[in-house]
């Protein structure tokens, strides 16, 4: 297939231009930014290349650079804001540190509607996110747009191989950046689509038979989309090798271990293990969530490996996304969000073969997957639920007492909005169980219990969220409910963060 080579200069964008290559129907693959030329040279399926975002400034000492070799190549190249500057700094343009940054959005004025820019109005709504800025191009080199902040807020060599922008085509709320990838991948790299769910399909398939061969595999089938998909994948691959393990933790969500019997027990070869006791013992004194979630990735692993020795099994298999990868420090130059179990929380000598076969891609994408082999819509559809459970729902101490009170209160949270026009726009609905406590007056008496917060917001990639502007009756009827039927709970808050400056959960 073509494709085409991003270089990750460590920006928790870079993520996402794949993501949107795959809309485009293109094919792509993230190299670290220091890849040889040579190496890009000899792959005559790469038909462009994407220079990504990044924190760094080209003129700190160990910023991240590139193959300078790269430019001569006649392979065409983009680079985005990090990729952008450093583009007119290798090749004797000028780059200066802003005074102050631009960040969010900007009125984008496209002087020159050609190239990468081509078909663009006069004034468009882009994503910025710098403070370095371009003020001057290299020979050859004309400026295409500008912005009130940064006259050079895109460029373009003169024989169209070279391009720049300031600002960030891939994500949302550039409203033209499919467009402006587009016009590169397909219009100037001549990139061919080959990507569609049913080649997507095969594809992993044929990767999971290849790497796992005629082993024995183990899963964590949790109930959620992730794990239910990559179950269901590599067991069309391997059959009966795969032994799903689903984990009762003490938690997970109102009902989950039924769930999971109800949709998988007649097709998986289904193993339920009460590991309750083990995961609170562990949990017990610990508040800091880094250390929760490193626990818990090394307690799945135990249990894993004790079901995976008693089955001869070599592989474990997860159903980690993209996301969760990158926020666990995926590559060299990007940064630690949160290490997630099944990545950053791992440990470091385990013994199985991990297989993740949803690794490159977003949680839309494993929905469009699950679709497309037509899993049940209870399973498409499904709310989506951390594989550390509830225990970075809970701030503080984990404890069995506080697990009731958080699930239950995640019980009335769906219940309320199931019922709602607003359920499909919902990324996630669920509340957080706070270690304070707060005075409140119930029954004519004063008493002083947790609060609750609630946090509802809508994704598309999960890089980037929004918290919805739910109404106060629908919220008020959850605070009520919640306040009335927990008796540990005297407070609910709505939390109204978007992502960034927040985290789609608070641990």
């Amino acid at each position: 297939m073509d494709k085409i080579a991003i270089l990750d200069f460590g920006g928790q964008y870079c993520h996402l231009i794949s993501r949107r290559l795959k809309d485009s129907g293109v094919f792509s693959e993230i190299f670290p930014s220091d890849v040889p030329a040579k190496k890009i040279s000899n792959d005559k399926t790469i038909k462009g290349i994407i220079l990504s975002g990044g924190a760094r400034s080209v003129y700190e000492k160990n910023s991240p650079k590139f193959d300078k070799k790269i430019l001569e190549l006649q392979i065409p190249i983009l680079g985005i804001c990090y990729g952008h500057q450093l583009i007119a700094h290798l090749m004797a343009g000028k780059v200066i540190s802003g005074v102050s940054g631009e960040y969010g959005f900007a009125k984008l004025n496209v002087n020159k509607s050609a190239g990468i820019l081509a078909g663009l109005k006069p004034k468009e709504n882009v994503w910025m996110n710098h403070r370095d800025v371009v003020t001057a191009l290299p020979k050859s080199f004309s400026a295409l747009a500008s912005t009130d902040y940064s006259n050079i807020a895109a460029f373009m060599r003169n024989d169209g191989i070279i391009s720049g922008v300031q600002f960030h085509p891939e994500v949302t709320q550039t409203e033209c950046g499919n467009k402006i990838l587009r016009n590169f991948v397909i219009g100037i790299c001549k990139a061919k689509k080959s990507l569609s769910a049913p080649s997507v399909l095969s594809l992993i398939v044929k990767e999971a038979k290849e790497t796992i061969g005629n082993k024995k595999a183990v899963i964590g089938l949790s109930g959620g989309i992730d794990s239910s998909v990559a179950a269901t994948l590599v067991q069309r691959a391997i059959g009966k090798n795969l032994i799903a393990v689903s984990v009762d933790t003490g938690l997970l969500r109102h009902g989950e271990i039924e769930f999971v019997k109800r949709a998988f027990g007649k097709k998986l070869n289904l193993k339920i293990v009460d590991a309750r006791k083990e995961f609170f013992r562990a949990l017990k004194g610990i508040t800091i969530p880094e250390q929760k979630r490193k626990i818990i990735g090394k307690l799945f692993v135990d249990v894993f490996d004790r079901v995976a020795k008693k089955e001869k099994a070599e592989f474990l298999v997860q159903g980690t996304i993209y996301s969760d990868r990158i926020e666990s420090g995926l590559t060299k130059h990007s940064s630690v969000i949160k290490s997630h179990h099944n990545v950053g929380g791992l440990p470091k000598n385990m013994k199985l073969k991990v297989y993740e076969p949803l690794r490159d891609f977003y949680k839309d994408e494993v929905r469009k997957i699950a679709k497309a082999m037509r899993l049940p819509r209870e399973l498409s559809t499904r709310q989506v639920f951390p594989g550390p459970g509830l225990a970075i729902r809970i701030i503080g101490e984990v404890t069995p007492e506080k697990a009731v009170i958080a699930r239950g209160a995640m019980k009335i949270v769906e219940e309320e909005l199931q019922g709602t026009k607003f359920w499909k726009q919902i990324y996630m609905a669920f509340p957080i169980l706070l270690s304070i406590k707060s005075t409140g007056v119930q029954g004519d008496a004063r008493s002083y219990k947790y609060p609750i917060v609630l946090r509802i917001i809508e994704s598309k990639d999960v890089m980037t969220a929004s918290f919805l502007k739910i109404p106060f009756p629908i919220l008020e009827k959850i605070s009520i409910r919640i306040t009335n039927e927990i008796k540990e709970v005297n407070r609910v808050v709505y939390d109204i963060t978007n992502k960034p400056p927040g985290t789609m959960e608070w641990e």
